[in-house]
């Protein structure tokens, strides 16, 4: 017989049916009556279900009272009405097979509750926790229900280079990849390291985004979106930050900025939605033990309104606030994350879409307004988070643009082929970027970024 998931169990409607189930044991206890209750979890749901193991078992001595928390055990038996509150079902043991024992003074994952630095420090074990097992099924949901949406949609999924020669951000700051021995590393005179011998024949990295390639697809194909790996080489060690992560990069042809914030508002709302409806118990753990609240933020959030005001306006707005920020306000600078939940939290109690920033401040790539102070930029703010997606209009006009790299301090001739897509039928387009590990943390309400990712990727940490 084939096993049964849990999740599936706990919501049958037949009874006295033979079932098969597996998984790790949560608890065990022993009643005086000749039995034991063990709570089995095969990570299908947040929900265990209830085994009765009867001592009339051949390996109920030897076996079933060395049970312990992560011990492993597949189950025959029927599934029956369960006389105890808090499930509709359990299942009769006609038979338990252990498949692997757990040392109770050895495994670290027992009764008692352990912090998530712990578990930073064991993260092939930390899945089987109740916060890192609801943190999996919820990013599971996320990732489907994004292709879904971009789907449905007609929007194609493109794979882009995770190993390139580009710099999308202009930040530098990026992980080299090279097979050169750095003991023995062949220089010009200049003093620069020869790269004719690399694998590539020049400077390779690890992507920070995969805009650029997916620019030259979209504009070839109309609508398309990248979901990947993106990563960062830069050496900060907050709850906020990792050097590996997932980005979601759709990009449009024939399309302007308000397409852009209307696509954002969208997808958000589309996923607010699909993780209520598909993880409601994972997020009534949250919602109890993580952060308070966070059920009824995401049902107010997936129909609210989507305020969208200016960097200008936001800024006045700002200044004018009886706040004490630790970074004044002032038209020109980069809005801090303080700036950002001020305007979503008190201001408009709701999320906001703020466009068209200072050029000194964006990337390279963002179309010049008429006034030549401002770029067709937006960020998407959220309460409690702040900004959960920056994006714009992409800059189509091959002058503006390639000026746009000069003032960047980039070389136009790095980028052929994405001038190229300017030189050859050059169409208005635009996009955005939604840090993933970011929504999973807003819909999940965990504090450490590094809590929303199988394994974490930091600063001395791999």
């Amino acid at each position: 017989m084939k096993r049964h998931r849990i999740k599936n169990l706990l919501c049958s409607t037949e009874r006295g049916v033979p079932v098969v189930a597996a998984g790790w044991v949560r608890t065990r206890r022993d009643s005086k009556g000749g039995f034991s209750f063990i709570e089995l979890n095969d990570g299908s749901c947040f929900e265990n279900i209830q085994v009765l193991a009867f001592n009339h078992l051949p390996n109920y001595t030897e076996d079933i009272g060395r049970l312990h928390p992560g011990a492993s055990i597949k189950v025959t038996g029927l599934l029956v009405d369960s006389e105890g509150s808090g499930q509709n079902v359990e299942i009769k043991a006609t038979a338990i097979k252990v498949l692997g024992f757990a040392d109770p003074m050895e495994y670290p994952l027992g009764k008692q509750r352990i912090n998530f630095e712990l578990l930073r420090e064991m993260p092939h074990l930390r899945a089987r926790t109740n916060s890192f097992g609801a943190m999996a099924r919820v990013r599971h949901c996320l990732t489907f229900e994004t292709h879904r949406f971009f789907h449905d949609r007609g929007f194609l999924c493109v794979h882009t280079p995770i190993i390139t020669g580009n710099d999308c951000e202009g930040a530098g700051a990026m992980f080299q990849v090279t097979t050169l021995d750095p003991a023995n590393l062949k220089k010009h005179p200049s003093g620069q390291i020869d790269y004719n011998e690399d694998f590539f024949g020049q400077r390779a990295s690890l992507t920070v985004s995969g805009q650029l390639e997916g620019e030259a697809y979209a504009c070839a194909l109309g609508d398309i979106y990248t979901f990947g790996p993106t990563f960062r080489a830069e050496n900060s060690n907050t709850r906020r930050h990792l050097s590996e992560f997932w980005m979601v990069e759709p990009e449009m042809a024939f399309a302007e900025l308000s397409d852009d914030a209307d696509l954002a508002q969208d997808f958000l709302q589309h996923l607010f939605s699909a993780v209520l409806q598909h993880c409601g118990s994972d997020l009534k753990f949250f919602d109890q033990r993580v952060r308070p609240g966070l059920i009824a933020r995401l049902e107010r959030l997936a129909q609210a309104a989507f305020t969208r005001i200016s960097y200008t306006e936001a800024i006045a707005l700002l200044e004018k606030a009886e706040q004490p920020f630790v970074f004044k306000p002032h038209w020109g600078m980069d809005m801090q994350s303080e700036h950002e939940r001020y305007l979503a939290e008190q201001i408009f109690d709701g999320p906001v879409v703020v466009t068209d920033y200072p050029k000194a401040i964006k990337a390279f790539y963002m179309r010049r307004n008429d006034d030549e102070r401002t770029v067709a930029a937006m960020d998407v703010l959220l309460p409690g988070v702040g900004e959960i997606i920056g994006g714009s209009q992409r800059e189509e006009r091959l002058d503006h643009l390639i000026n746009a790299m000069r003032e960047s301090g980039l070389e136009p001739a790095d980028y052929p082929e994405y001038l190229d897509l300017r030189r050859y039928g050059s169409v208005p387009h635009a996009g955005f970027g939604l840090g993933f590990e970011r929504l999973v943390q807003f819909c999940t309400g965990m504090q450490n970024i590094r809590d929303v990712i199988p394994y974490p990727r930091a600063p001395r940490q791999l």
